[in-house]
């Protein structure tokens, strides 16, 4: 079983980063919910066939973004923080912020037109008061 993580060899994003991506991925979706246990380390590693190490660095880093908690002796679980959808939403809008801020400045785009691009999609987004 790979309890829905689909891991490349050919992916240039470490298997680590992979896992991190794809568990976060699922509980923004709401596929994991919260208080879900993970499967342990192990089972992970050798259903995705990546070293316990893999999935042990894995874990820690989705437990310092807050998307899972971990108690000893009991395993891994999808936290229950309440804000937890809302925050991983704006991390994934500023991650794509910053990928669109990099791709204008290799356009050679100046701070000024960066914002008032900004602004006429703001624009065309209003809300209808």
């Amino acid at each position: 079983m790979t309890f829905g993580l689909f891991l490349s060899s050919t992916d240039k994003k470490p298997m680590y980063l992979q896992i991190v991506e794809q568990i976060t991925s699922k509980v923004m979706v709401g596929d994991w919910l919260a208080d879900m246990p993970l499967p342990s380390i192990r089972e992970l590693a050798a259903s995705t066939q990546v070293s316990v190490i893999t999935v042990k660095r894995a874990y820690l880093e989705l437990e310092r973004a807050g998307v899972i908690v971990t108690q000893p002796g009991k395993g891994s679980y999808v936290s229950t923080n309440s804000e937890l959808n809302q925050e991983l939403r704006k991390q994934e809008f500023e991650q794509h912020l910053a990928e669109s801020i990099n791709l204008a400045k290799q356009l050679q785009l100046s701070d000024d037109d960066i914002i008032t691009c900004v602004k006429q999609h703001l624009g065309e987004h209003k809300s209808p008061k």
